[in-house]
């Protein structure tokens, strides 16, 4: 099939890259000359395991191609992706001039059928003003070309994002045209040919499943944080909790860490905006208002202990952050909860020097202007001299270190683990003091 994804950022490179690896030809248009022209000179402008491999081989192949050129990239493909950004408006709506930007386009230059494919995070009725918006184009050029409009929500996990397109646990795809459904399933038959998952249902419906996923995951963190505050209180683990919880086959193991708070592009732009659906339509989502204000309040939650253990006054201390990102295998720094603590403890007075196998050109960028930040080469570097060690990202080379070194280069052995890598009982036997989220060791009889 011809395709056209508009916009060239991680819904959308993701997904024009994984379907040409299919055999697909993929144009991938952005009006963004810098993103073009990293991916021209053989780069990528995000960071995604397994990514940068496929882009390079789809290329060579002939079957990727990106570009600036509107005209073109209209004329290319009877499928348009929308891939846009839909960030988050003053009153925490989506903002859709993006998405609809694209429509528009679509409309202004399309000379024969097309299915209109919105895989943005939209909100329930953006089907219908993307509908109005490439209708209103071809009415002003007297053009009677039909065409379909589509919802098809990406349900990709920042760092599996390939594994997880290549292979869907679900395809949702929200339409009411046959045409347009037959394409869709032709489109989506090589990546589910051992068992259909592609789930068919109106546009509304589409949109609605997309924000109420993501929903409902933020909603497991937040719990899962509010219970570990209380284990903290009555002397409970919150990891063997847990374990006893996840075991029963209803609840699963999935979304049940305790730790220092969701962030990222999705989770909270995705419940905010459901929020403010909500109140639009007089209708009070409480138990999601509860999640955004735990989520908040988590990620203070490692401030309030390091200033327990070191004071309010943090002038004289230096504390080596593991960690940047808002989860592993990814680049991403939006509301990671990183950019609080580190704030935090800036403000207090505290000089700080982070590490993260990633993240730090973005962590530079978008924290720039936090006195007595430096970003350093390794691990070992940010623990020369600090005081404490505070674990913010669940990255793999973190999860067993040298915890002799650790002792060794730090003024003292205390570690704050906000993702609870480490064993409590282990660290007391190491001469560790150790602190995590909702966990403590077990005093020896």
């Amino acid at each position: 099939m011809k395709i056209t994804v508009i916009g060239t950022g991680y819904v959308g490179l993701v997904t024009g890259t994984c379907l040409a690896e299919m055999g697909n030809h993929v144009v991938c248009l952005d009006l963004d000359v810098e993103k073009i022209r990293i991916l021209e000179d053989g780069g990528i402008p995000i960071h995604e395991p397994g990514l940068l491999d496929m882009v390079t081989r789809n290329r060579a192949a002939g079957r990727l191609q990106f570009t600036t050129d509107i005209v073109s990239a209209v004329n290319h493909g009877t499928l348009q992706f929308i891939g846009v950004g839909t960030p988050p408006d003053e009153d925490g709506s989506a903002d859709l001039k993006y998405v609809l930007a694209a429509a528009r386009n679509v409309g202004r230059h399309m000379t024969d059928y097309k299915v209109v494919i919105n895989k943005s995070t939209v909100p329930v009725g953006t089907g219908e003003k993307v509908r109005a918006a490439i209708a209103e184009e071809l009415k002003q050029r007297g053009s009677t070309v039909d065409f379909a409009v589509v919802s098809n929500p990406e349900f990709l996990k920042e760092g599996a994002a390939v594994e997880d397109f290549m292979r869907p646990d679900r395809i949702v795809v929200g339409a009411d045209d046959e045409r347009a459904i037959l394409l869709m399933r032709a489109l989506y038959s090589p990546f589910i040919r051992n068992h259909d998952r592609l789930l068919v249902m109106d546009i509304k419906s589409a949109e609605f499943t997309k924000y109420a996923a993501n929903s409902m995951l933020a909603t497991r963190i937040s719990f899962m944080n509010e219970l570990a505050l209380l284990s903290e209180k009555v002397g409970v683990d919150i990891e063997l909790v847990r374990k006893g919880i996840g075991s029963d086959p209803r609840i699963g193991y999935h979304f049940l860490y305790a730790g220092a708070g969701y962030g990222g592009s999705c989770f909270p732009k995705d419940v905010k905006a459901l929020i403010t659906t909500a109140n639009q339509n007089g209708i009070e989502l409480q138990v999601l208002q509860a999640v955004e204000a735990a989520n908040e309040r988590q990620k203070h939650i490692l401030v309030d202990k390091i200033v327990a253990r070191f004071g309010e006054d943090l002038r004289g201390r230096q504390v080596a952050i593991w960690g940047l990102a808002f989860k592993p295998n990814t680049d991403d720094m939006r509301e990671a909860p990183s950019r609080v603590v580190i704030a935090e403890l800036a403000r207090r007075g505290a000089k700080l020097k982070a590490y993260d196998p990633v993240a730090i050109p973005e962590a530079r960028r978008v924290m720039s202007d936090v006195p007595g930040l430096s970003f350093v080469d390794n691990q070992a570097q940010a623990l020369e001299g600090s005081d404490a060690l505070v674990v913010l990202t669940e990255w793999k080379e973190f999860k067993s270190p040298d915890f002799e070194l650790i002792k060794s280069s730090l003024k003292q052995p205390v570690v704050i683990d906000g993702r609870n890598l480490y064993d409590p009982d282990l660290m007391l036997a190491l001469g560790i003091e150790y602190t995590g989220i909702g966990r403590s060791a077990k005093p020896r009889a």
